[in-house]
């Protein structure tokens, strides 16, 4: 066998099979590039579900995890440490923010912010206890504890999972009506993502977000965006929200705050929200670590730039304007999305979203499928015009065959 097929058929025998990857094996990684154990390239059109907004190996922020390797890497919260003040307070001014709640995954973010909507309803609304509600969007993903796929519609997430954890309603993504409808003086929160990334790419129609900050605001509702995969330069702003000038009363953070090379996650937000708080009612041993501080303030140093925003928007619409060309031409049936963040469409006589991947895995270009003939586009910011313009020249090839 191949070092590919023996890497493969090992970790088939070993591991649980919870995922399904495509038949590569990465061995090394830089920039928008990934080279397998057999040598051959490929180039990264995913960037870790938007992890790797920075490409891999990306010299600032390994510089800065070596530098703090070297120093200390675990206090717990049971000790202050001298990266911590710092990442809170960079994070909360580049979120416009009052306060930081750091995690590790994005999954554990949206855990605590579910946690902190619930003890503000109790302590600061006044909602009955037990009674909190929390209103999410169909098509949702935020993760997969038994909490989160509780409100998930997805029957992958969901199903053999329960009995599942009460509290959720959920309305049709971007449907104002069904939102205010389902508002009640027990409603603490609504938890959406401004782009739905795992449903694929959906982006909701121009006047929800804003329609979402008005009726949460006039109903005593906080407004909570889920910008794991949206947020951090992705769309060309440094959040999704800002594209409508929605600020929300709470951001859910992870993927790129963390660049790809260690899990980062947040929740942040303002002292009266996250005041709630008090020690020993919620945390995590690593959370807020110094390797994970040093990683994020690095991070957050990249992008008050702004560079890595603009570089997302004008090779966004660059990509948007050359994926548009494909559409209505048979292949492509759509294409949604912004900045450097594509769903495409495929026309089911051409294959699934799986086939296509695999097509494209052929021709050296790495892409991720969901719900049956969608794919997923997402290069690292970092990404050169011209590789991308060579990425879509094999999805154009892919197309015709």
């Amino acid at each position: 066998m191949s070092a590919t097929e023996t890497a493969i058929a090992s970790a088939e025998a070993h591991s649980a099979h919870n995922y399904h990857p495509l038949p590569v094996v990465v061995a090394s990684a830089e920039g928008a590039w990934m080279t397998d154990v057999e040598g051959r390239r490929y180039l990264d059109l995913l960037a870790g579900y938007s992890a790797l907004n920075f490409g891999h190996g990306n010299r600032r922020l390994i510089d800065a995890a070596k530098a703090q390797l070297e120093r200390v890497t675990l206090t717990s919260r049971a000790f202050h440490h001298d990266r911590f003040a710092d990442f809170c307070t960079r994070l909360a001014e580049l979120c416009s923010m009052e306060m930081v709640l750091p995690m590790n995954t994005g999954a554990e973010a949206v855990e605590t912010a579910v946690k902190t909507a619930r003890k503000w309803g109790y302590r600061v609304k006044g909602v009955p206890d037990g009674m909190a509600k929390i209103i999410v969007a169909s098509d949702n993903f935020h993760g997969r504890t038994t909490t989160i796929i509780s409100f998930s519609t997805d029957p992958e997430a969901r199903a053999d999972y329960g009995p599942y954890t009460p509290g959720f309603e959920i309305v049709p993504y971007g449907d104002l009506t069904a939102l205010r409808e389902a508002m009640t003086e027990n409603t603490v929160a609504v938890l959406i993502e401004p782009i739905q990334g795992e449903a694929g790419v959906l982006v909701p129609p121009a006047g929800y977000l804003p329609g979402v900050r008005e009726l949460t605001r006039e109903r005593n509702v906080l407004f909570i965006a889920d910008e794991i995969q949206s947020g951090l330069g992705r769309t060309g702003k440094t959040f999704a929200c800002e594209h409508e000038g929605v600020v929300p009363d709470m951001y859910v953070l992870g993927k790129a705050l963390g660049g790809g090379v260690v899990p980062v996650s947040a929740v942040v937000s303002s002292a009266d929200i996250l005041g709630v708080f008090k020690p020993g009612e919620h945390g995590s041993t690593f959370g807020g670590n110094p390797l994970a501080c040093a990683v994020a303030l690095e991070v957050i140093a990249m992008l008050r730039t702004g560079e890595y925003q603009e570089r997302a928007a004008e090779l966004g619409d660059h990509l948007h304007r050359e994926l548009g060309l494909l559409a209505g031409g048979g292949a492509v049936e759509t294409v949604r999305g912004r900045g450097l963040w594509a769903g495409v469409d495929i026309a089911p006589a051409l294959g699934t979203g799986r086939e296509i991947s695999e097509r494209l895995m052929e021709e050296r270009v790495l892409v991720k499928d969901t719900h049956g003939s969608t794919i997923r586009i997402a290069p690292p910011l970092v990404i050169s015009k011209e590789d991308l313009d060579w990425g879509l020249d094999r999805l154009r090839a892919v197309l015709s065959a």
